[in-house]
């Protein structure tokens, strides 16, 4: 394995995870780790989000108090994995994401030896970590799920929810890479990166404030994988959904999006949870932003809280 130190500096190590070729060249992902100063059998692998990677270090902080050691995946295409020749954040199948997940796990138990795994995605990751966990049951690669503000459902009414699904599927196999007049809001980056209104410091070459253009082929595969969903999953494992109370849609006249998700509908959330396996936890987080991890105190507070309330319940003691 090719092993450097990475970007978050000292305790933290890139492993690069080679996923050979796709119709624009060479493909990677990168596998972050940190570990605990005492050995773990127990671990976290964390998926990011949409125009996103993993930067949250006070996250990897609370799972190592706990006593995790932590993992997190810059998926192909994104942050650390995010070459010059490569669309930013684009794949026309959400299953492309499934074997460097798949090379994830293999060596947090295999090659680091962990006996207990958590799967964590955040919104996008969190859609991705859900599709992922259904095609594992049954394989004991994982002891549980925690999914922050998951991506089930597009955030539009019905009527756009339908044309945009169905504009993206008619472009996608001529012009799959055309860009969609979608995207999420400048206002909801601005509130969290500290050279604004927010606290939290990003690499905004890989988490741009004005976020990376919406491709055709990308929404439908987003749109295939949300379908799946609402028919049912089986994941096998205790299931952790967590959002925020509350949704705002930041517009010219409601700037304000402290307190809220501005980028999902946590009534989705709340609504399809239920179909990601038969033992699924729901908790809601008043004052929480869409990155439920990067909400101001207290709701920041609470979010921990519930955690590793619901982590001390369902998953194994040991490893």
């Amino acid at each position: 394995m090719d092993v450097t130190e990475d970007v978050l500096g000292p305790g933290y190590e890139a492993i690069e995870l080679p996923m050979g070729r796709d119709a624009e060249g060479e493909v990677v992902g990168t596998l972050v780790r940190r570990r605990g100063a005492e050995p773990s059998r127990r671990a976290v692998l964390y998926l990011h989000g949409f125009v996103d990677y993993f930067f949250q270090a006070h996250l990897a902080d609370f799972y190592l108090g706990l006593g995790f050691d932590f993992y997190a995946l810059d998926l192909r295409k994104y942050g650390r994995s995010l070459r010059p020749h490569q669309t930013p954040n684009y794949v026309e199948s959400l299953t492309e994401y499934f074997p460097e997940i798949d090379e994830a796990v293999r060596i947090v138990r295999d090659v680091d030896g962990h006996g207990t795994l958590l799967l964590n995605g955040h919104s996008t990751g969190g859609l991705i970590a859900a599709l992922w966990a259904d095609r594992a049951k049954g394989k004991g690669l994982i002891d549980g799920v925690f999914l922050n503000s998951p991506f089930l459902d597009i955030n539009e009414p019905l009527p756009m929810r339908k044309i945009g699904a169905g504009l993206a599927r008619a472009l996608r196999p001529r012009f799959p890479k055309a860009t969609l007049p979608a995207g999420v809001s400048d206002r909801y980056p601005r509130s969290i990166h500290r050279d604004h209104e927010g606290e939290w410091d990003f690499d905004l070459a890989w988490k741009p404030i004005e976020g990376f253009p919406v491709r055709a082929a990308w929404l439908a595969a987003i749109r295939r994988g949300q379908l799946r969903a609402h028919r049912g999953l089986d994941i096998d494992v205790p299931v952790l959904v967590m959002a925020s109370a509350r949704s705002v849609r930041p517009t010219r006249k409601a700037l304000d999006v402290t307190g809220a998700d501005a980028v999902l509908d946590v009534a989705h959330m709340a609504k399809w949870a239920p179909r990601l396996g038969p033992h699924v936890t729901l908790v809601r987080i008043g004052g929480g932003l869409h990155d439920l991890t990067l909400s101001a105190e207290p709701a920041r507070g609470e979010v921990f809280a519930e955690l590793a309330r619901w982590m001390a319940g369902y998953l194994p003691a040991g490893g």
